[in-house]
């Protein structure tokens, strides 16, 4: 038997033109799949270059900020694979406008099964054009607290000091309230509430605090610290000392944790009592009556013994 290998070649073209499926007025064939999905993988790929050697390298030199270079690239690749699919559905031979109601019922279907992910996408894009957080931010949003690594188009990389990195959707940035330490710049000033017991001196205690204050390595000097004399308490006096600082974006817990071991050493060399929640109890002058005796009460049902 002899090999023939126009004859061959004939025989591939029509497997690969065998028709299979009917589609927005044209008929598919293995070899228009095939050729279809090597456009779109094609589109995947020179968006991926385009965006990464091209689109990003020219925003670079700009003055914009890294995120929004990022969210600018991100949507032009979107377009991008956009225009590409439609080009890759064209070369294919698929009229689109006869897929019109097809493809609004899906899209119905889709609007429904991904309107989270798209109020996301929308967050995101509201998060880099008003810029209420940013890269480095120390945050507080829905019980999480952290530092901003990272801000996509659908979530927010929040990086907790315990070294642990939580994806929070841009949603919770618009939506709820948000802690930013870092919106108006590193340096904040943290308030520690103390009570003391009645009968301290309060110029005594201001000069204690502000010690502890000015010792602390990382309080600032300028604004100065203070303190304030709150309110009477029912159980003593309520003072806060207020001090400066930027440790708030690094690590607030730790930098608390220092301050009030300061305070409760310098109270006790001072012997600056914290007072201890108390309640007396008065009892009035009277014979008390004992409850009476099941033999006086008498079995259930029958009546109170007649006194």
């Amino acid at each position: 038997m002899n090999f023939s290998f126009p004859e061959f070649w004939n025989q591939v073209r029509e497997f690969f033109n065998l028709p299979l499926i009917e589609l927005g007025g044209a008929v598919l064939t293995l070899g228009g799949i095939l050729k279809f999905f090597g456009l779109v993988a094609l589109v995947f790929v020179v968006e991926l270059v385009l965006r990464r050697y091209v689109i990003l390298r020219l925003l670079r030199h700009t003055k914009l900020q890294a995120a929004l270079q990022y969210a600018i690239g991100k949507i032009g690749g979107y377009l991008f694979i956009a225009l590409g699919f439609y080009l890759a559905l064209k070369t294919v031979g698929i009229d689109l406008t006869s897929l019109a109601v097809f493809a609004g019922a899906i899209g119905v279907g889709l609007g429904f099964g991904l309107q989270n992910i798209i109020s996301n996408f929308i967050s995101g894009l509201i998060i880099l054009a008003e810029r209420p957080i940013a890269i480095g931010d120390r945050v507080e949003v829905d019980g999480v607290a952290g530092q901003v690594t990272r801000i996509r188009l659908r979530s927010t990389t929040v990086v907790t000091n315990d070294n642990i990195s939580i994806i929070v959707p841009n949603t919770n940035f618009i939506t709820q309230k948000v802690v930013n330490w870092s919106h108006g710049g590193a340096r904040v000033q943290l308030r520690l509430p103390l009570t003391v017991a009645y009968g301290t001196d309060p110029e005594k205690l201001q000069r204690v605090l502000l010690a502890v204050a000015a010792a602390h390595p990382k309080v600032l000097n300028h604004p100065h610290s203070a303190v304030f004399f709150d309110s009477f308490g029912e159980n003593g006096m309520h003072f806060e000392l207020g001090v400066w600082t930027t440790e708030m974006v690094a690590s607030p817990r730790r930098f608390r944790s220092e301050i009030n071991y300061a305070i409760e050493k310098a109270l006790r060399a001072n012997a600056i009592q914290i007072p201890i929640p108390q309640r007396e109890v008065h009892l009035r002058s009277g014979a008390m009556v004992p409850p009476p005796t099941a033999a006086e009460v008498g079995p259930p049902g029958d009546p109170p013994p007649m006194g």
